[in-house]
C-alpha cells in the first residue's frame, strides 16, 4: 500500500517579519528540501491600527498599500530560501490576509481550513510570562484549536 496518497503534503507556513519566522522557514526548508510532493503556502496576516489611528481614509489606504509591499518583499524572500533548497516554484504559494476575525490565530486557522492544508507551521514568538497571560500567544491559541492537522511550531 502506497501510504503517501494517506498524508495531506499541503502546508500553511504562518509569518511575519521576526527572526523566528525566518528561522523557522529556513529550518522547514532545510527540514523539507530533498523530498518532493509537498506544497507550501506562506501567509502573512495583516493586522493593521485601528481606523481612528489614521487621520483620513486616504492615509489608512497609503498605510495599507504601502504595508502590502513590504509584505510582498518578505514573503517573496521566504519564497527564495526554499527555492534555494530545490523547491519547485510551482509548489510555492505566497498569501497574504487581513485581520477580519478576532485574532491572528483565527485567521490562519480559517485559512488552514479553507486552504486544506493538512499542517500548519509557524515560529514561537518570546513573550513575557505577563504577556502571554494577558494577550496569549498566537502559537498556543493555533495549537489549542487546531482540528484534523498537524501543528510545527519551531523555537
Amino acid at each position: 500500500m502506497n501510504l503517501t496518497h494517506r498524508y495531506n503534503k499541503k502546508i500553511l507556513i504562518a509569518v511575519d517579519a521576526s527572526e523566528n519566522s525566518r528561522r523557522a522557514v529556513s529550518y522547514v526548508s532545510k527540514i523539507l528540501g530533498g523530498f518532493s510532493g509537498f506544497y507550501v503556502v506562506f501567509l502573512h496576516g495583516m493586522n493593521p491600527p485601528d481606523e481612528d489611528y489614521f487621520s483620513s481614509r486616504a492615509e489608512q489606504e497609503r498605510w495599507m498599500a504601502q504595508h502590502r509591499i513590504e509584505i510582498d518583499r518578505l514573503l517573496g524572500g521566504y519564497r527564495r530560501i526554499f527555492i534555494g533548497e530545490g523547491f519547485d516554484p510551482k509548489a510555492l504559494s505566497l498569501r497574504k490576509t487581513v485581520r477580519h476575525r478576532p485574532s491572528i490565530a483565527a485567521c490562519i486557522l480559517a485559512e488552514q481550513h479553507r486552504l486544506g492544508c493538512g499542517t500548519i507551521m509557524m515560529g514561537r514568538h518570546a513573550l513575557t510570562r505577563s504577556e502571554e497571560c494577558l494577550f496569549g500567544s498566537i502559537s498556543s491559541k493555533i495549537v489549542n484549536r487546531a482540528k484534523n492537522c498537524t501543528v510545527w511550531v519551531v523555537e
